[in-house]
């Protein structure tokens, strides 16, 4: 029997959960690591279900937990990986040029992000491999800043480890339950996705408040 009915007894064997797990009853763990990596380069293929129904297919025999583990892991790594080099490729000086066109920015506020980076950028790395959505987008500005491949991918790895272990083990576990874990995480990235949305509308408010509010010139 394939892991595709056994993952998807009341489902058609279609859709993401579907190709993920076509790619891992042919390929095992290489096909997870391959699904992994397609997933820090696209992010709206989600690694809440890729990493459990990996995990579920561990259990099941298809691969080893530790050959799970291994390719995922890597997988995630080829990835970011990826896109440190575009952030590279794309530099620091592009990015202030794009940066000095948009609206309602100013280029100390670029500035600033830069220094910011400077001093967190290590921890960005390694705990935005455990956030949804920033797990992917972290890398770019990684490459742009030009951070030490070494660390780089180091950071990388300790951080894909944990989150890949946390969801390809709760698939693991939870055998033919593994898709509650997408649902959990899935309420997570929106959660992440609101904050983020919030955030930026409560910065784009100030900046217009700052832009229209009238400018009394002094008299002598």
């Amino acid at each position: 029997m394939h892991l595709t009915s056994m993952a998807l007894p009341q489902e058609p064997a279609d859709g993401i959960a579907g190709w993920a797990a076509d790619l891992v009853d042919t390929m095992c763990g290489p096909g997870a690591g391959l699904a992994i990596a397609l997933e820090n380069l696209f992010p709206p293929l989600p690694s809440e279900v890729i990493l459990p129904l990996t995990g579920f297919a561990a259990g099941q025999g298809v691969l080893t937990l530790a050959s799970a583990l291994f390719w995922t892991t890597l997988g995630s790594v080829a990835g970011a990986v990826v896109l440190y080099w575009i952030g590279m490729l794309f530099g620091r000086e592009r990015m202030r040029a794009i940066w000095a066109k948009l609206p309602l920015v100013k280029a100390s506020d670029l500035e600033r992000t830069e220094r910011w980076f400077e001093r967190h950028g290590t921890k960005a790395v390694f705990l935005g491999r455990m956030v949804p959505i920033f797990r992917s987008l972290i890398s770019v500005p990684a490459g742009v800043e030009r951070m030490p491949l070494p660390l780089f991918v180091m950071l990388t790895t300790l951080g894909s480890l944990i989150w890949n272990s946390v969801l390809v083990m709760a698939g693991y576990w939870l055998g033919d339950q593994w898709e509650v874990v997408e649902t959990y995480v899935g309420i997570l990235s929106k959660a992440v996705l609101v904050l983020v949305v919030v955030a930026l509308l409560a910065y784009v408010a100030v900046r217009l408040r700052g832009h229209n509010r009238p400018r009394h010139r002094r008299t002598s």
